[in-house]
């Protein structure tokens, strides 16, 4: 499993559980102070499954994740910060293997000075269209709050 743009480790605790024992969740991060903050994070809640790792989502081979490795990836409140969104998908797909899923959460709407600026903002649709010409399927939509969009996707 691997959180995509793990920021300051919100969802680490739910995935470690997730995973389980036997599993693990790459927690990917491309500020490199985020990076130790995530390892120092993952060793004081004893998440021994969290490993850490530098990426840069938006480079051909930037996540060191092997090809088809991964059964679940998500991507919270990050998409809208890329700017190469074609290299992104591409890269991340790259790591999960087929009929894996990867679930996406972003902004839907700039909101009153939060998340991203109005230009900045991609939408459910261009998202979907992103992740379908790059290997993936739609396989559901989830809600994901009111300025939020929630896309589940399944690798083919």
């Amino acid at each position: 499993m691997a959180d995509y743009g793990a920021g300051s480790g919100f969802f680490l605790s739910v995935l470690s559980r997730a995973a389980g024992e036997a599993g693990r969740v790459f927690a990917c991060e491309i500020q490199k102070n985020l990076v130790e903050k995530l390892g120092d994070q993952a060793r004081t809640l004893g998440l021994h499954n969290v490993h850490p790792l530098w990426c840069d989502l938006e480079a051909a081979n930037g996540i060191k994740i092997s090809t088809g490795e991964l059964d679940i990836a998500v991507l919270v409140n990050t998409f809208f910060q890329m700017e190469d969104k074609e290299t992104a998908v591409q890269e991340m797909g790259r790591t999960v293997r087929k009929g894996g899923k990867f679930f996406v959460v972003d902004w839907s709407e700039s909101f009153s000075g939060l998340g991203p600026q109005p230009n900045q903002v991609i939408s459910a649709n261009e998202t979907k269209a992103l992740f379908e010409s790059n290997g993936f399927i739609v396989d559901g939509e989830f809600d994901a709050g009111e300025h939020h969009y929630g896309l589940a996707f399944r690798k083919v």
